[in-house]
């Protein structure tokens, strides 16, 4: 399990996929949310803009994020 920690209230999927370098540009959050399984919560998602905060667990072909907030 990966752990990534934001200093944000939320982030969006989108931008977390680049944070956490799944993806390795904005340009490919689209496309690789539309042909990838991607579960937040045990529950499957498919909007880029969904809103992603600390404690959330996203599933995506079997590799597991974990949303943790940043602390100093």
């Amino acid at each position: 399990m990966k752990k990534i920690p934001i200093k944000t209230e939320y982030i969006k999927l989108g931008q977390l996929l680049k944070y956490a370098n799944v993806i390795q540009s904005g340009g490919e959050e689209k496309n690789f949310i539309n042909s990838h399984k991607i579960f937040v919560n045990k529950i499957l998602e498919n909007r880029r803009g969904r809103k992603i905060v600390p404690g959330d667990v996203i599933q995506i072909n079997g590799d597991i994020i974990q949303v943790t907030s940043y602390e100093d």
